[in-house]
């Protein structure tokens, strides 16, 4: 719901440009694919009929989309759909550059596993000590554990700062000291708990990391992971360096509002490398996912022995591996990535070399991307992820209709609630822009079908007072 506030009624949406690869054999596979997208989740008993992804791209309201599949170790088939960029109306295809976001994550770790089989680097040594530009600071969390190349490689260094927003091109930007120290646009990063006792996602940590590979090396970071990634597995459309060379600029995605609207000059600027920095294709990302499946199974044609990639996803706290997050019951692994103006994904098999890739332009390519996943698995018959069926609760008109008000969320503006159909809609105003419906599915919890978000609601005395969604409070002001 929240990825909605304060978004344009207007949207326009340009024509829809289907460019692909050759692959004429999977033609009737690929069109089956995108006219069957469902919605990821739906009230039992209400299942829609299957869209076509050009319908769910102006639902979602998402201007481009980059897709690879690959079956049995080789790329199936890869096509681009809707614009890289509205203005010129360029058409996406699978050579468009798409900022990764935090796919840049495993991405990286796959380097520093490369670095620590060839003895550069060991994975429980104190990350201060393949530090020389800068320190992360020691205080009474790191007296008896250290932050370790493991720990922030798997989310449990206790380091701070999840993610960043970047930052303008045609403004100052920080080099990654900077921001880890403070002067850019984020917190400084230092250890806010105890090392290895529990997870929580940072980028920040990674950050710190990103300089240590630079330190040690003596090299920059982008060359690093040129060197030890991106050219062995021939990812040869991607980079890391950050600003993104002018070369490449004719080649990039432009990154889009939920409303529309442009990222600033286009694109941010990530010095956040090993967070955030990779522009790359879904097919270079397959080419890695499908390198570590290769290691797993003994091939040779992988940066790193399969040992170490056994080590790499086998998962920790939250399912989070050495890098990649660890799926389904352990049966793939993959990772997602949320830039300014972008959104993507990808899934990957433990076994059987089968890979999904989805690359998005928007801030609003979350749901699309599922919607299209789960098309994938289910023409191919793969087990994974599959749509959420929403069980309705009978609530009472009387009691349904208590809820119906407006109800106040601090720094963001007035929401009112009326009943609609045995469920509530939010009304179009402050706080969002679009209708959207909540369907109980108990006495005070709703389930956004807008996105899935649920809300649960403060009931005192058997009125609803208030409600708690994503981290938001309602506080109700008016019946």
């Amino acid at each position: 719901m929240i990825h909605q506030l304060n978004m344009n009624k207007y949207f326009s949406f340009f024509l829809l440009a289907l460019i692909s690869i050759s692959c004429s054999s999977n033609q009737d596979a690929i069109s089956t694919i995108e006219n069957d997208l469902l919605p990821t989740f739906y009230v039992e008993g209400e299942k829609p009929d299957p869209a076509s992804i050009m319908e769910r791209m102006q639902h979602h309201k998402v201007p481009g989309i980059s897709v690879a599949v690959f079956r049995n170790g080789t790329l199936d088939w890869a096509k681009g759909y809707g614009v890289a960029d509205k203005e010129s109306n360029t058409p996406v295809d699978p050579q468009t550059l798409f900022q990764a976001a935090s796919i840049s994550k495993p991405v990286t770790a796959m380097a520093v596993l490369d670095m620590v089989e060839d003895g550069t680097l060991d994975l429980d040594t104190d990350i201060n000590e393949y530090l020389s530009s800068w320190k992360l600071a020691d205080n009474e969390f790191t007296v008896n554990e250290k932050v370790t190349l493991r720990r922030i490689l798997n989310h449990s260094a206790g380091t701070t700062v999840w993610g960043f927003p970047g930052y303008s091109r045609t403004g100052e930007i920080p080099d990654a000291v900077g921001v880890v120290s403070g002067k850019g646009n984020t917190d400084s990063i230092y250890v806010y708990k105890i090392p290895g006792v529990s997870w929580q996602y940072s980028g920040g940590g990674y950050t710190v990391m990103q300089i240590a590979l630079s330190d040690v090396e003596q090299k920059p970071f982008e060359d690093i992971l040129a060197e030890r990634v991106l050219k062995p597995l021939e990812m040869n459309t991607s980079t890391y360096e950050q600003p993104l060379p002018e070369s490449l600029y004719d080649k990039a995605a432009t990154g889009y509002r939920g409303n529309g609207d442009e990222v600033d000059d286009k694109w941010h600027v990530y010095p956040e490398q090993a967070a955030a920095g990779l522009w790359t294709t879904p097919t270079d990302i397959g080419k890695y996912a499908i390198a570590l499946q290769n290691s797993l199974s003994g091939s040779e044609n992988s940066v790193l022995d399969p040992e170490t990639t056994i080590e790499m996803l086998t998962p920790g706290d939250n399912n989070h591996a050495l890098g990649p997050g660890i799926r389904y019951n352990g049966s793939y692994f993959g990772h997602g990535g949320a830039n300014e103006g972008y959104r993507n994904d990808f899934i990957a098999s433990m076994d059987g070399g089968n890979v999904v890739v989805i690359m998005t332009n928007s801030d609003t390519g979350y749901p699309l991307l599922s919607e299209l996943t789960q098309a994938i698995f289910r023409y191919y018959g793969w087990s994974g992820p599959e749509p959420t069926v929403i069980t309705r609760a009978d609530l009472p008109f009387e009691y349904l209709n208590s809820f119906a008000g407006t109800y106040n969320i601090p720094a963001l503006g007035n929401l009112t609630l009326a009943v609609e159909d045995s469920s509530l809609v939010i009304i179009p105003g402050e706080v969002v822009s679009n209708q959207a419906m909540l369907v109980p599915v108990s006495d005070s919890t709703f389930f956004d079908m807008s996105d899935g978000t649920q809300i649960q609601f403060h009931i005192e005395q058997g009125i609803p007072s208030g409600f708690e969604v994503q981290g938001f409070t309602g506080t109700r002001i008016e019946n």
